[in-house]
């Protein structure tokens, strides 16, 4: 079920920096509190293959984010030392040393659960054992959340695990919404940051479509 138009869950959960310190994070209040836009973005696990990838990504775009008064904050189920592992490693090594923002550490699947968005194939009863066994990975898939300064929702996307992101569009999604909410008008498709907008209404799409 779609989260998009609702508040983000209020839940917080433990994050690491590069600095190795240990803190809660609570999205929800980090938008709110701070009267900040948030992209916060999950990918399945720390020292794999896409994922540093996507961490090095958002990392050199993170002054275009501030620029747009946006957090940007990484998460996935691997614990805040494991977290701390993988930032201490050098880039050329697979790791993600001189990323800055912060990473969740969900490790007891909270916040996840609630998002929907981890990768369980399958419950199935075991008779033998007399337990709940879960098929799949259990961890999550490549979510993307953007949030608004009153911690509403206004874009969610889910990745299956090989497909990286493109962090240019979160940034043009940010540009759109951000004239939505200053303007407002309505953004086209590909519109982009200085392309002409439309007036929410019949004549506003008439009179775009004519001109272009």
């Amino acid at each position: 079920m779609s989260l998009v138009g609702k508040k983000f869950p209020n839940i917080s959960i433990e994050a690491m920096n590069d600095m190795g310190d240990t803190f809660n994070v609570n999205v929800l209040e980090e938008a709110v509190n701070n009267k900040k836009k948030v992209v916060l973005f999950w990918y399945p696990k720390d020292f794999t293959f896409v994922c540093p990838t996507e961490l090095h990504a958002f990392q050199e775009a993170l002054g275009e984010f501030e620029k747009r008064n946006t957090l940007v904050i990484g998460a996935s189920c691997d614990s805040a030392q494991v977290h701390f592992a993988w930032l201490s490693t050098a880039k050329d090594n697979g790791g993600i040393e001189g990323v800055t923002y912060p990473l969740l550490a969900d490790t007891t699947r909270n916040l996840s659960s609630v998002l929907g968005i981890l990768d369980i194939a399958d419950e199935r009863y075991d008779e033998e054992t007399d337990t709940i066994q879960i098929e799949g990975s259990n961890v999550t898939y490549r979510a993307t959340y953007l949030i608004d300064e009153e911690g509403k929702i206004f874009h969610e996307s889910v990745n299956d695990m090989p497909l990286g992101r493109n962090v240019k569009e979160y940034l043009r999604l940010i540009d759109a919404y951000t004239h939505v909410q200053t303007n407002g008008e309505v953004c086209p498709a590909n519109w982009e940051e200085g392309k002409d907008a439309m007036k929410p209404n019949a004549k506003g799409t008439a009179e775009y479509l004519a001109s272009h």
